[in-house]
């Protein structure tokens, strides 16, 4: 195609992507100042957990007080692509009015929503739909479960209409306020950096360790009490109820032998870096059941970049990206979204020598995570921001090729 069809297609498709921004950059508004609100909150007087309709008539007011106003905002506001390409003199004006055109469906399905047509909601409100959720959130692009999450576990999260990239730009992709988070290899250096930061971000944080000593978190020079479960390598089934009550487990634990090679020294690092870690990753996927579950419940697993490159350390790098490879097999046909740590070298009892800090690693990985971000990639070589999404679209396309699910 011709400089011109492209700039065609560019300036029409800008214009779209600039009513989505500012639907969403209202609807944070209207979270944010007083008498915004008092018409968006007939939005949330509507639905049901379930989402189905809690009255006929407050739906359709809803419709009047919120989607048609939050319409005419983003009509009137269409018009600015269509000025600017005017005052810059562009041959083409008009495919900056496709925008217009765009938000003219939203304006004219809200107030046929809000005159209560038949069967035009079933048609047009589909993040509203009631039912069983049959996807997980969705990632660039809203769903019913992503939606559902601005009504039922954060109102302040997850505003997005379409797009979810403003949500990703602001940090409330996932609400970590509230949240029940355990985390295990509590007692090593990142795993109470973990603790520490999710705790600031307002998650109800549990230590999930080996260790015999309970974990305090050290925050403004005071000493704060986290609640401590200790288990077991092997014994990973006696920790089934306490699973059943979390909402994020972050896998964390882990063992480095370093150059040993022994028979010993293979048994423990499998043990611990791959067999442990998947018996609980499906222990925890075995307790989501409900939509609520499939909308918040999620597991982070931490994998390190050994998937990608070397560690040093033969053993570690072998049962790091068996998990690894694992998780990737497992997402395929997961219950709740999993989420992936990799990981470069930061200090720590067991890596004194590492170069980045735990705590500001730490820090890196929830606000990515708010940023709903799936592979979490912190380290110090460049490469790795490249080789490691690579490695995983193929490893996951040969996987989803030459596999089969449940289905």
């Amino acid at each position: 195609m011709s400089n011109v069809v492209w700039t065609l297609l560019a300036l029409g498709l800008a214009s779209v992507l600039w009513v989505e921004i500012v639907r969403d950059l209202y609807h944070v508004l209207a979270h944010a100042w007083s008498p915004l609100y008092r018409l968006h909150v007939w939005h949330h007087r509507v639905f049901r957990m379930d989402l189905s309709v809690a009255s006929p008539l407050i739906y359709r007011q809803a419709h009047w007080y919120n989607d048609v106003p939050e319409a005419i905002v983003m009509l009137m506001a269409s018009t600015i692509p269509w000025i600017l390409a005017i005052v810059a003199h562009l041959d083409h004006a008009w495919p900056a009015l496709t925008g217009s055109l765009y938000t003219l469906t939203f304006l004219i399905t809200a107030i046929a929503r809000g005159l209560g047509v038949p069967h035009v909601a079933e048609l047009t409100d589909l993040t509203h739909r009631p039912g069983a959720f049959t996807s997980l959130p969705g990632h660039w692009s809203v769903n019913r479960t992503y939606h559902w999450k601005h009504h039922f576990d954060n109102q302040n999260a997850y505003f997005c209409g379409t797009l979810t990239f403003i949500d990703q730009l602001l940090g409330t992709s996932v609400s970590l306020k509230g949240k029940t988070i355990a985390v295990t290899g509590a007692s090593g250096t990142l795993g109470q950096a973990l603790l520490k930061h999710l705790h600031l971000a307002g998650a109800k944080v549990i230590a999930l360790t080996s260790s015999e000593t309970n974990i305090l978190l050290e925050l403004k020079g005071e000493s704060v009490p986290v609640k401590t479960i200790f288990w077991r390598i092997g014994e990973e089934s006696a920790l089934t109820e306490v699973l059943a009550k979390i909402d994020i487990l972050i896998l964390n634990h882990g063992l480095n032998v370093h150059q040993q090679r022994t028979p010993e020294a293979i048994e423990s690092s499998y043990q611990v870096n791959t067999f442990s870690t998947w018996r609980l990753l499906e222990l925890f996927l075995s307790t989501v059941q409900t939509n609520r579950d499939i909308a918040c419940k999620e597991v982070w697993v931490n994998t390190s970049e050994a998937e990608v490159s070397p560690a040093i350390s033969p053993l570690y790098e072998l049962s790091k990206r068996a998990i690894g490879d694992l998780v990737t097999l497992r997402r395929l046909d997961a219950p709740c979204v999993i989420r992936k740590l990799i990981l470069g070298p930061f200090k720590s009892k067991l890596n004194p020598i590492g170069l980045m800090s735990a705590d500001w690693v730490a820090s890196a990985i929830v606000n990515l995570a708010r940023r709903d971000v799936r592979n979490i990639i912190i380290t110090i070589n460049p490469l790795n921001y490249l080789l490691f999404p690579l490695k995983e679209f193929f490893v996951s396309t040969y996987f989803k090729m030459f596999s089969r699910g449940n289905s």
